[in-house]
């Protein structure tokens, strides 16, 4: 179904429920198979139920710390990041974020990966005028390393 269709569906909900759209009113609305959102959902509870716990493996992984000590003092810092070539790969994966910042390319992808979310945020973001001097800083990274988001 078009985008619009979806679009209009949403509002139709939002309108029905003061204006505010909440995921659980979005599902019940699109259990209706001639609804333009129907087809967004997994309705085979059991696939539905092995993606949830990928999705849950996905935040115990991403949610995994370690303490480190740095010039200005301890920080929490991921143990594993995944690469954006890693997840076009089948399966995906994670990587011990100590070896990716040991190899120069690995660190190149993470940087690069890294100022492509950032230019999601400055595109998200871009009309908090608060915002515009972190935006400078992150073009300036961008113009000194000559790397190009990913």
């Amino acid at each position: 179904m078009s985008k619009e269709a979806k679009v209009e569906e949403l509002e139709f909900i939002r309108s029905k429920h003061g204006g505010v759209l909440r995921p659980e009113d979005v599902v019940e609305f699109a259990r209706d198979e001639r609804t333009a959102l129907h087809a967004d959902f997994q309705w085979d509870d059991t696939e539905a139920a092995q993606q949830f716990r990928l999705w849950q493996a996905r935040q115990v992984i991403r949610l995994t710390i370690t303490i480190v000590d740095s010039p200005a003092g301890k920080q929490s810092i991921p143990m594993y990041v995944s690469l954006v070539t890693d997840r076009q790969k089948p399966g995906g994966g994670y990587r011990p974020l100590v070896d990716v910042m040991s190899a120069d390319d690995l660190r190149d992808e993470l940087l690069r990966q890294a100022l492509g979310e950032l230019k999601t945020v400055r595109k998200k973001y871009q009309q908090l005028q608060e915002l515009r001097p972190i935006f400078r800083a992150i073009e300036k990274v961008e113009e000194k390393t000559k790397c190009q988001p990913a």
